[in-house]
Order: C-alpha cells, then sequence, then structure tokens
C-alpha cells in the first residue's frame, strides 16, 4: 500500500452498490485516505460504516468538501440534480465531481444548471458494471474488476480534472472508455435500458397470470438468463428510462418492427425467413461473444 495516498479525501453521495464499490476498490489500493458518506438514509450509511465501507458519515457538505479531492455523486439519476444543487457552493478548491449515473445528457444538463461556471470541475462517467442487488450491503470491491467505465468528458474539462477521474476508475481496475454523453444515452438504450425494460414486462406479464406459478415452475436456464434483471430496483431503472426516454422511445419502436416481422412470418407458417432471422441474431451473438472473450483473455494473460 502507498505510504501517501493519491487521494487524501473522497466524499461520496449515495453509499449503494456503485459508491460503496468504488470507496471499496480505492481503500484496497491503498489509494485513498478517507472516504466520508453522504446519502437519504442513515440505516444504509450505520451498514456502510460498520462494513469498513466509509470512515465517516458526513454532517456538514461544506467541511466535508472544502478539502476533498474528488466528489461522487452515484445517486439514482432524478436525485442527482439536487445534490448537485447542495454540493455548488461547497466546492473545495481542488475538488473535482464525477458521477456513476446511467443516463449522461440529462446529468450533464442539471450539473450545468448547478455549477453554472464551475462546469469544468465535473467530470461525467458511468461505470458498465452491476447486479440486481442495492444498497452499501451489495458493495464489492472487485465490481469494476476488468469492466468498461465511459467517461463522457465536457468541453470545460481540464486535463487534470479528467485525469483525476480517469485514475481513480483505473485504480478501481476498469477498462476505461470514452464517448459523448450523446452517443453514450443513445448506445444504453438499446444495449442496458431496453433489455431492462423487455425483463421487466416480461416478468410481470406472467406474475399477473392467473396461473402464474405453473410458468415460473416450469421456467429454465434461459428464462432465468434473460430476467435476471428483473429484479434489479425499481426506482433506480423508473429514473434511468424516464432521464433516457427519447433514445428508448426509438429503440422500442425499432424492436417492434422486429417482433412484427417475427409475427408475420409466424401467421404466414414461414420458416424459412425465421430461420434467417434466427440465423442473424445467432452469428452477430457468437461473434460478439467470441471477441468479448478474447479481449477478456488478453486482458487476464489467459490464452497467451
Amino acid at each position: 500500500m502507498n505510504e501517501i495516498p493519491e487521494f487524501n479525501k473522497i466524499v461520496i453521495y449515495g453509499v449503494g452498490l456503485i459508491g460503496g464499490s468504488f470507496a471499496l476498490a480505492l481503500k484496497a489500493s491503498g489509494a485513498v485516505g478517507e472516504v466520508v458518506g453522504f446519502g437519504r438514509r442513515p440505516e444504509n450509511l450505520a451498514d456502510a460504516l460498520d462494513l469498513g465501507i466509509i470512515d465517516r458519515i458526513g454532517a456538514d457538505c461544506a467541511l466535508e468538501l472544502v478539502d476533498a479531492d474528488l466528489a461522487l455523486v452515484a445517486t439514482p439519476v432524478a436525485q442527482m440534480p439536487a445534490v448537485f444543487a447542495r454540493i455548488a457552493p461547497c466546492l473545495g478548491p481542488r475538488t473535482v465531481i464525477t458521477d456513476g449515473g446511467s443516463t449522461k445528457t440529462d446529468v450533464v444538463q442539471a450539473a450545468r444548471a448547478a455549477l453554472g461556471d464551475r462546469i469544468g470541475r465535473f467530470v461525467p462517467a458511468h461505470p458498465i458494471a452491476g447486479t440486481e442487488n442495492s444498497g452499501a450491503a451489495a458493495a464489492r470491491r472487485d465490481l469494476y474488476q476488468g469492466r468498461k467505465v465511459i467517461v463522457t468528458a465536457l468541453p470545460e474539462n481540464t486535463n487534470a480534472s479528467q485525469a483525476r477521474v480517469k485514475r481513480a476508475w483505473a485504480l478501481c481496475g476498469a477498462d476505461l472508455h470514452e464517448l459523448t454523453p450523446e452517443q453514450h444515452d443513445r448506445v444504453l438504450a438499446a444495449v442496458s435500458h431496453l433489455p431492462h425494460l423487455l425483463a421487466f414486462a416480461l416478468v410481470r406479464d406472467l406474475a399477473e397470470r392467473p396461473d402464474a406459478p405453473l410458468f415460473f415452475d416450469f421456467a429454465a436456464s434461459g428464462f432465468r438468463d434473460f430476467t435476471r434483471i428483473a429484479a434489479s430496483h425499481p426506482e433506480m431503472w423508473r429514473d434511468i428510462c424516464l432521464a433516457n426516454r427519447a433514445a428508448l422511445l426509438a429503440e422500442i419502436e425499432t424492436y417492434q418492427q422486429q417482433l412484427e416481422e417475427f409475427r408475420t412470418a409466424l401467421e404466414q407458417k414461414n420458416g424459412l425467413l425465421l430461420e434467417e432471422r434466427f440465423s442473424i441474431a445467432r452469428k452477430a451473438r457468437r461473434d460478439w461473444g467470441r471477441r468479448d472473450s478474447e479481449k477478456n483473455s488478453s486482458q487476464t494473460g489467459d490464452g497467451v
């Protein structure tokens, strides 16, 4: 461990899975001297303190931020505007802010409104990692190991501010990538937000049938894999869907067109069309799986 930590103090707003795992990873690397936590639920903060995720529960925003190197906003995205407004007057002379929100254009807009000409102090980011569990007890120090973190830097960000945020995520073991906020939201609507919506819809449909237990009793691994994310936090995913609603609505429209093609093929008993569409999807999924596996192997040294 480093004798002098790279980050003297980090302040975390929202000490759940994302914020708690960030703290644990930096502590494990010896990169942080002190972690202070803020949050809505006193019982969750107490858990975070008992579990060693944070060193203190914050009480005074101005007191804690004045000498903080980094502040991570890891609340649900709908809560972020209020958090930004709260911390804006309290920033210390070298405090840089980042976030872990699953949407970016709305978060950037909220940060601009609260921070004004100090928007350069905010470097947005999104870790592509998580589980269906939430709260401090779900935090893991290895959550970000080898996982993608997207940094959506702003034109106002200095190289030093960007470097500090990227360094923190790198110390967590993350694989860093860069997109614009708009690119981020368009991509994530397709590969994350839409799949969650579909999983919620399927499970809800079955759960509300009179003979629901019959369906769940016979559900096997395919259903389990596809619907695992339906166990995710409802409040968080409500906020994500609403925050990225324009991009998500566009993806729903595209997906409905795909379903209509399958519906037509079934109505017309067109097995050739079904097989053709299935084959395209199978090849794309296998190609992606192979590339992902090869990349993971090269990162860990396996298969060399």
